[in-house]
């Protein structure tokens, strides 16, 4: 990753982000984006609006969740 932060993941390099939702559950960010950029584009619209988060895991990987509440298509 570049020294630019992602639109995703911020500072987190996209690689050490894993998706812990939707088709995409299990891959990282960084897959998303080469696999599916309109999806990837997507997550990163909805960075701001507070519809999911990152956490460290129990297994020490970061994971990208959707909050309680909030429904993803996708």
């Amino acid at each position: 990753m570049s020294t630019q932060n992602s639109p995703v993941t911020g500072i987190l390099d996209e690689s050490h982000v894993v998706l812990d939702f939707g088709k995409y559950e299990g891959r990282t960010i960084r897959d998303v984006s080469e696999i599916d950029p309109d999806f990837y584009q997507a997550l990163a619209n909805d960075r701001e609006s507070g519809r999911f988060a990152i956490r460290r895991h129990r297994d020490k990987t970061f994971r990208l969740f959707l909050n309680p509440g909030s429904t993803r298509d996708h």
